[in-house]
């Protein structure tokens, strides 16, 4: 795998952009111009790159809702890999434009691909994609450190460290110590470390207690209508991160998801390159294709030797039959007061703790709440300073019905107007949840403590940990328009 460019650019809540580094290799564009041909697209001057990829990115354009290039239907965005649309003479798409962004900073590289640009290869078949996301993760672990924001002399010192430091772990563009496309999977058999190279992407060694750390996250999005004519969405995804301290130069660890035996199978599922071999099926289920009996559902084994630093090990989805909070949110408006009903019901599948469950309730286009006249059966009701959300606390259990209701009206007088939006006007209007269940996950995937193997001299302390949490949980007005999408939520 090789790099045609790289990009570092800086950001602060999108003021004072600028690209603080940028590297071409002229070797790899002469091998990308004559593996394209006639559908070769130069990669255009720095300052229209930066300004593609903070459209792409929504990083500009703060006042505008929307951007044809970027929001449009017809554009479905693949991050991290993105597709930048260059004008003038060299027309065409740069693809997969691969970025990462943590803190302050924006990291972007654009890999050579050998394979035909038509029909286009899924990214899961593109090593150039997994071994570009590696080389950006490690610059910019090199950069912010595990801090993620460090002192301005500090950035501009490790930034001036750049050149020399590419020359040694990525020369004329091709990172060096990678994996190589087709090499045999490393053996599961720990090898004396005194024969094995340090890489270079590996600046240290581990020496003291050994300690593995696994978590496993599971997060749920939904958007709830209450309405035959609309159809309620929610999807599942997971991610399985990774700290491993262990001794020697390339440890090898072997982590183990299991699912219930009524469990749905993990679908779409990527790892980090590290894993060293993996079998086929598990990469083969797709959430687009049907599922059926067939589809392997288990135990998924990824061996892998890890990085000194936290690391995704994999993500997955999965397909969930019910969401884990049902709801109804009626809204009707009777001379300037606004009359509410909300229910919550939590699944009897959910664990009944939580670490925490909010329910907030915006309004826009509106003035200032005035007075609050609910009442709720369980949790507590807050406004909040900008006299502009309701806030219903629901601790951290519903009660022994496992549903919650709210009833009351609510009306507006404040000396001064609240926030507008676009979308919500009238009485177009949703609640969004955010919740998190502590030691428990939606499709019932685990990680057993026991199943954890690490091939070191030293036994190893191991620790697992599974959590369930919200996001962009809504549940709309049934009385009023909502947005409706036409198809499965994408990831």
């Amino acid at each position: 795998m090789s790099v045609r460019a790289l990009w570092i650019i800086s950001h602060e809540k999108g003021e004072h952009v600028s690209i603080r580094f940028t590297r071409r290799f002229a070797t790899v564009e002469h091998r990308a111009k004559s593996l394209a041909g006639s559908s070769y697209v130069a990669v255009p001057e720095d300052h229209s790159v930066l300004q593609l990829l903070l459209t792409e990115l929504g990083l500009s354009d703060s006042d505008k809702y929307y951007v044809a290039l970027r929001d449009d239907c017809l554009h479905r965005q693949r991050s991290p890999a993105l597709e930048l649309c260059v004008d003038g003479p060299g027309k065409g798409i740069l693809w997969p434009v691969l970025a990462i962004s943590r803190g302050p900073l924006t990291l972007a590289c654009l890999p050579i691909v050998d394979a035909p640009a038509e029909p286009r290869p899924p990214l899961a078949s593109l090593l150039s994609v997994s071994q570009g996301l590696t080389l950006l993760a490690g610059l910019q672990t090199f950069l912010l450190g595990s801090g993620g924001k460090p002192d301005n002399e500090g950035l501009a010192s490790r930034l001036a460290m750049l050149p020399s430091l590419l020359l040694q772990v990525c020369p004329l563009g091709t990172p060096l110590d990678v994996p190589v496309s087709g090499a045999p999977a490393a053996s599961a058999v720990p090898t004396p470390a005194g024969s094995q190279k340090q890489p270079f992407w590996k600046t240290g060694l581990h020496r003291g207690r050994a300690v593995v750390n696994v978590a496993l996250k599971e997060t749920v999005r939904s958007m709830q209508y209450g309405n035959r004519s609309r159809q309620d969405l929610w999807d599942v995804y997971g991610t399985v991160t990774c700290k491993c301290e262990v001794e020697g130069v390339l440890p090898n660890v072997t982590v183990t998801l299991t699912l219930p035996p009524n469990g749905s199978p993990l679908q779409d599922i990527l790892v980090h390159p590290c894993v060293t071999s993996l079998d086929s099926c598990i990469l083969t289920a797709s959430s687009v294709d049907n599922c059926d009996g067939s589809a392997f559902s288990g135990p998924y084994k990824f061996p892998f030797s890890p990085p000194l630093e936290p690391f995704r090990l994999c993500s997955y989805t999965s397909q969930v039959p019910v969401p884990p909070i049902l709801g109804s949110y009626q809204l009707r408006e009777e001379e300037n007061q606004l009359y509410v009903s909300v229910t919550l019901k939590l699944h009897e599948s959910v664990k009944n703790s939580f670490e925490y469950c909010e329910a907030h309730m915006p309004f826009f286009n509106r003035d200032q709440i005035g007075v609050v006249e609910v009442k709720v059966s369980s949790g507590q009701m807050d406004v909040s300073k900008e006299k502009n959300l309701l806030v219903w606390g629901l601790g951290q259990k519903f009660p022994k019905s496992r549903e919650v209701s709210m009833e009351g009206k609510i009306s507006f007088s404040g000396p001064t107007p609240g926030p507008t939006d676009p979308i919500c006007t009238e009485l177009t209007a949703y609640i969004k949840l955010y919740f998190k269940v502590p030691d428990m996950t939606l499709s019932g995937c685990c990680v057993d403590q026991h199943s954890v193997q690490v091939y070191s001299s030293a036994k190893s302390r191991i620790m697992t940990s599974r959590e369930l949490q919200s996001k962009e949980y809504f549940i709309w007005n049934s009385s009023g328009s909502a947005p409706v999408s036409s198809g499965q939520m994408m990831l």
